[in-house]
């Protein structure tokens, strides 16, 4: 969605992208750390390199973000992406970029059939071009000298067979967190999100730079659609609109809330969430009964429920903390999340891609079960006691700051040539309640005795994985029960004896089962 700019010089047919991107320097720098604790845990890196879904080698996706979800109504979720770069990337950041293609692309499409999320989510196709990777749905102009730097969609949804996207054009990125639009639009596509139509849909001109509705989150209820809407950058408050199901093309047609009725005027909309709201997604929510909003405000994304859309909205709950995952934005939720689990997207600068995220809320829509390994990714700062949230070494350990990790910039490592090696953490637990243990490993070639566990303070095993070599970050699980204990301890390690051995690890998860 935003660029810090481009980082090294290319030639030849290449030289338009850099005049297009080398003055971007907005968005999504990494920002700085606040002191929360983050309650969600990392289910899946969806996008780029070290993803399951390969969607680089499948679809030519090494980097991207965003990841605005929506049901099609015929059992597939598709998925919106934005700013999106092949071979050329390497970060960190959109638009950082080597020698070669970097097939930029402002927008791409996914679609996914998956319905079992606690493991991640699949996506089964793309929309294409001729050469198989995924290719442009609402072509850019990428030069802003011409007016416009790209095409961001910032909202999706089905009704009937039609699917509605909305999108705004960038006209500028300037200092982080802020960027002008040229306008917001809608555009639809009665054939899956293959072609889109964008004639005569409605528009949200911004000639003024104050417009309400650039950035916008779709949710349907009793024959309406809701249309959220915050202002270009991430400076502004939240507006709703509304408009009948079958006249979403029709712009006359839509009507602003004001704070006590709907009105014809979209300068008559008042504030429903003060600012700052920004990549806002809405949704009502079965299982609590309530309508749930998720955004980024300032360093977090956070949650708020609701009544209804028009609100009052709760209280913010902090889902994600910046200082357990730098330069987040996003937070765009999952459709088919349910029975209080709410799924959502989760975009990084650094590395550039998307991730899937889980929470956990009751019937109030508050949050329980929240993940109660402190600085589970490693960013915070360097390894101490081992306890009050903190990681420790048995061994020789530390942490990685190179870009190896699986999120964000930094993971863990032990490593030695003899002797048991781990990183460990002592979390507190209900005693007798069960728990699931996931974090991502990966070690050397010549490792055989790796170990993803849990033990009690005073040594013994309660239950672990065991594994070998294992090249790629991949997801392990652990389920365990505390028994009587009210602390555990969280560990991963290897036996290191027969040559330098390894082992990294990342994105770390207790959570109550």
């Amino acid at each position: 969605m935003t660029h810090l700019g481009m980082r090294r010089a290319v030639s030849g047919a290449a030289v338009a992208l850099v005049v297009a991107t080398a003055a971007l320097a907005a968005g999504t720098a990494p920002a700085a750390a606040t002191t929360a604790q983050t309650p969600a845990a990392l289910v899946e890196k969806l996008t780029g390199l070290d993803s399951p879904n390969n969607t680089y080698g499948r679809w030519n996706v090494k980097a991207t973000d965003l990841g605005i979800m929506w049901d099609n109504g015929a059992g597939q979720v598709l998925s919106a992406f934005g700013d999106t770069f092949g071979d050329a990337w390497v970060g960190p950041g959109g638009g950082a970029l080597g020698a070669g293609d970097a097939n930029w692309r402002s927008n791409v499409l996914l679609r996914s059939t998956d319905t079992t999320l606690a493991d991640g989510m699949d996506y089964s196709s793309a929309v294409t071009g001729s050469d198989g990777r995924a290719r442009e749905i609402l072509p850019g102009v990428h030069d802003e000298a011409a007016g416009e730097v790209t095409k961001i969609p910032t909202a999706g949804i089905s009704i009937g067979s039609r699917q509605y996207l909305s999108f705004m054009s960038v006209k500028h990125w300037g200092q982080p967190g802020q960027w002008d639009t040229n306008y917001a639009k809608l555009a639809y596509s009665d054939d899956n999100g293959t072609t889109w139509t964008t004639t005569n849909t409605p528009t949200w001109d911004n000639p003024s730079l104050t417009d309400r509705f650039q950035q916008q989150a779709f949710a349907r209820s009793g024959g309406y659609l809701y249309v959220f809407g915050t202002p270009s950058g991430r400076g502004g408050s939240a507006y709703l609109a509304r408009v009948a199901e079958a006249s979403v093309l029709t712009q006359s047609a839509y009507q602003y809330w004001n704070g006590s009725s709907w009105v014809a005027s979209e300068s008559s909309a008042a504030a429903v969430v003060s600012a700052p709201v920004s990549e806002l997604s809405v949704r009502y929510d079965a299982y609590t009964g309530k309508w749930l909003m998720m955004y980024l405000q300032g360093e977090d994304i956070i949650l708020r429920s609701a009544s209804s859309p028009t609100g009052p909205w709760s209280s913010p709950q902090i889902v994600v903390s910046s200082a357990d995952y730098p330069g987040l934005y996003g937070g765009f939720m999952h459709p088919w999340s349910a029975n209080g689990t709410t799924y959502f997207t989760m975009s990084q600068w650094d590395p550039y891609n998307v991730y899937l995220m889980k929470v956990q809320l009751n019937t109030s829509a508050q949050i329980v079960k929240p993940n109660l390994v402190g600085d589970p990714s490693f960013e915070r700062s360097a390894l101490s006691s081992g306890t009050g949230g903190t990681w420790a070494c048995s061994g020789n350990c530390g942490i990685d700051s190179a870009h190896w990790s699986y999120s964000g910039d930094n993971n863990a490592y032990a490593r030695y040539n003899a002797g048991w090696q781990d990183v460990h953490q002592t979390v507190p637990v209900a005693a007798n309640t069960s728990y699931r243990l996931t974090g991502w490993v990966r070690t050397s070639s010549n490792s055989d005795n790796g170990f993803f566990g849990v033990r009690d303070t005073a040594g013994a095993v309660i239950s672990e994985a065991h594994f070998t070599s294992v090249g790629s970050w991949t997801r392990f699980t652990v389920d365990v029960s505390s028994g009587s204990r009210t602390a555990v301890v969280v560990y991963g390690g290897v036996w290191t004896d027969h040559g330098d051995i390894w082992i990294q690890l990342d994105d770390v998860s207790l959570v109550a089962s």
